[in-house]
């Protein structure tokens, strides 16, 4: 997003993208690179852009609300503060999903922390759009990321490039971001190595094909993604709670399945958090990465910087699955997550790796 608005500029950028009057970024939720190689046949339009150099790193920790803000603001969650999926609002003592749980306790304005690109674009005088699902319009999450943007929706991915081709009609420069949330919706529901999901990159593909072959003069589009994903089986998840040593002390379950960040009650003494992150070692250390929020800030999980008022919305303990698992807490009343068939939020390469894919004058 910032090489694109510079390019729209006119002006050196990280990416090296030539000038332009007009820019768009395609964010497709969920579309890693292994399984876009993967399904390959299925995707020729997307597919035969898909090269090492076309190949780039999601950050830490690989989910929505962290890697959207990090998009369109141009920092990493340490500086936003969306620092995974569900985080800690320590103010009302309370676990909060970023998002859907928005309420009058937390405003979007404040809680991301910086001003996003949109609104820099529009202090500048450029027009910029961001299309999406209506539903998404008014939510506490898009009022989080998307400020600064004009609004406008689509009800499929074919309705959306149409409304995006109509923004870029209507403005003479600016930026147009367009977000496809249906093949992580449906990798969640069924896994990508479902037929369902395979139908929803062909889907994709068609609609990426139509709307590039109609780029003006003067247009780049830029393709990305904001995790990859990999199927979790049921037999696979981790029930950690069983084991009373692993919970003793917790007194938030934050982050999600595959990125947990637990933290204690406030009153737990040094000596007790250093055991417990001990037993987390012994016991999950096989198959996880398990560290302190220390060794996480330390070692740049959240990027160079965290400022102090971020650093309590990490968890005390962060256990990053490493092998294909999930883990769960069998005590919490909702268990619906559990159904989940995709997941993502860790390391891996599966989760890491997603595309870059060029278009129009960008190509």
């Amino acid at each position: 997003m910032p090489s694109s608005l510079l390019a729209v500029d006119g002006k050196p950028n990280q990416l090296s993208l030539p000038p332009v009057r007009k820019a768009i970024v395609l964010l497709v939720d969920g579309l890693g690179a292994s399984v876009l190689a993967a399904r390959a046949g299925h995707a020729r339009s997307l597919a035969p852009l898909l090269t090492p150099a076309s190949i780039i790193g999601a950050k830490f920790p690989t989910t929505t609300a962290a890697a959207l803000a990090t998009l369109t603001t141009g920092e990493l969650p340490g500086i936003h503060g969306l620092v995974g999926y569900t985080v800690l609002d320590a103010a009302n003592d309370r676990v909060v999903n970023q998002l859907s749980g928005w309420d009058s306790r937390l405003d979007p304005a404040t809680w991301q922390r910086v001003p996003t690109l949109f609104e820099k674009a529009k202090d500048a005088g450029l027009p910029s759009f961001a299309v999406g699902a209506e539903r998404y319009r008014s939510s506490g999450f898009t009022k989080a990321i998307l400020r600064g943007a004009e609004y406008r929706s689509g009800i499929t991915i074919a309705d959306r490039f149409d409304e995006a081709r109509r923004a870029l009609d209507g403005i003479d420069s600016g930026l147009v971001y367009v977000y496809v949330p249906e093949l992580d919706q449906t990798a969640h529901a069924a896994g990508w190595q479902s037929t369902l999901w395979t139908a929803a990159l062909e889907e994709l593909d068609g609609a990426v094909r139509r709307f590039t072959e109609q780029l003006r003069r003067g247009e780049g589009m830029l393709l990305t993604s904001d995790h990859g994903v990999l199927d979790v089986p049921e037999s696979s998840h981790v029930l950690f709670d069983t084991n009373a040593g692993l919970v003793d002390g917790i007194r938030h379950v934050a982050g999600e399945p595959r990125a947990l960040q637990l933290h204690f009650e406030p009153d737990a003494s040094e000596s007790h958090r250093a055991t417990v992150l001990q037993r987390w070692r012994e016991a999950e250390g096989g198959r996880s990465w398990v560290v302190s929020r220390a060794e996480a800030v330390e070692s740049g999980w959240f990027g160079s910087v965290v400022d102090p008022e971020v650093i309590p919305r990490i968890g005390d303990l962060l256990v990053a699955a490493r092998k294909n698992i999930a883990y769960y807490d069998s005590r919490a009343a909702a268990q619906h997550g559990r159904s989940m068939v995709g997941q993502h939020g860790s390391w891996s390469p599966e989760e890491t790796t997603i595309p870059l894919l060029r278009f129009g004058d960008f190509a």
